[in-house]
This record gives C-alpha cells, structure tokens and sequence, in this order.
C-alpha cells in the first residue's frame, strides 16, 4: 500500500479513534464500582511504574517481546520466520512476508498481559486457580503497564517500524489499537459492562465524531 494511500486511511480512521477512546472512558466510569478488579490493576501497575523509574529498565526482555510479536503476527498472517535475534541494545527479525499489521503489532499487542491471561486461564482449567484472581488481576497491571510505558520509551527513538509506514499512518494504527485492547479487555476484566455494549458505544461515538466533522464541511 503506497504511503499516500495510508495518509488518507490515517486521516478517514480519525473518526474512529476519538469515538474509541470516547467509547473507552465510558467502560471505565461503568467499570468504576469494580473495586476487587481495579485495585489489584493499579496496584500492579503502580508496582511496576516504580520499577521503571527508580531501577534500570529491562531491556532485553521488553526487545525479546517486541520482536517475538513481529513472529507471531508473521506466522498469523502465514508467513515464515527466518532469524529472530534479540539483545539489550536492539534486534531484528527476518520475515518472508510483512504488512503494516506485522510492522506495528508490537506497538498495541501487549503480548506479555497476553501471557498472564494464557497462565492463568490454563490454570484455572487444570488446577482451580481461582482463589489467585487478585494475583491476576495484580500480574495484568503490571503487564500492561510495561507494555505501555516502555513502547512510550522506545517510540522517542527513530523507529524503521513506524518511519516506512508512515507517522501519521503509524500514529493512527498504535493508538487506535492500544485503545481496542482496552475497550476489549476491561469489559471481559471488570465485568460490568457488556462487551457488545462497548462495542456499540465505540461504533455510536465514531458515528457522532463523523456527523460533526460533515456539518464542519
């Protein structure tokens, strides 16, 4: 898809990120009264914000994840993967096929708070591990909030990944997607607000966002 092309595509899903995110605070002010949820989320999250700040940063766990996401996305769109190589200072991964998907999924698929759900969900099959859902809860914050703040981290350096889709284009895509995993997973989380129910929230929002914007031409 050339670069022009994804200039228009950014600028037409403008509509759908303002109404996502729109979408996204009314999930979390109906999730409000979650507090054996939310408490265990920010904790976790709080945990790990100290840790980001006061200890150096692991690096090489964040790239391992971050090129192993490009693989996955690479094998989810069929592709193969040729070498993966990883360190503290950078890495790579050589794929037989790639797409904007594949390029930018390690910015919006945290795939760490993928990991902790995968965990847990099996345990809860084999061993009954629902007595540990704070815990969970706990791991999930943390999770995300590693991916959040050290994908912050590493977009204040030039990346290939974003610069040869675009910025704008890239920009769209990061965040829209950061948004759809919130608006998809706090839902299923909390269980206060019906998942179909933010959904629609999300597609009212854009629909309102697209109306304004014709009256403003």
């Amino acid at each position: 898809m050339p670069k022009w092309l994804k200039l228009i595509l950014a600028v037409l899903l403008l509509p759908a990120c303002l109404g996502a995110a729109e979408a996204l605070w009314r999930v979390v002010r109906a999730s409000g009264g979650a507090d054996t949820t939310w408490v265990p989320l920010l904790a976790g999250a709080g945990c790990w914000l100290a840790v980001f700040l006061l200890l150096p940063k692991p690096m090489l766990l964040y790239v391992f994840g971050h090129e192993l996401t490009h693989a996955l996305w690479t094998w989810l769109f069929g592709g193969k993967v040729q070498k993966l190589k990883a360190s503290a200072q950078g890495g790579h991964v050589v794929v037989s096929k790639t797409n904007f998907l594949i390029a930018l999924a390690p910015y919006f698929f945290p795939l760490y708070v993928v990991l902790v759900v995968l965990v847990f969900s099996l345990g809860g099959l084999l061993w009954n591990w629902r007595s540990f859902r704070v815990w969970f809860h706990l791991l999930v914050g943390a999770a995300y909030a590693f991916h959040a703040t050290l994908t912050w981290h590493i977009l204040e350096t030039d990346q290939s990944d974003v610069s040869g889709q675009g910025y704008l284009f890239s920009a769209v895509v990061i965040f829209l997607g950061n948004v759809v995993v919130l608006l998809l997973g706090l839902p299923l989380l909390t269980q206060q607000v019906d998942l179909l129910t933010a959904l629609h929230w999300w597609l009212e929002g854009t629909g309102r966002v697209a109306r304004w914007l014709g009256t403003m031409l």
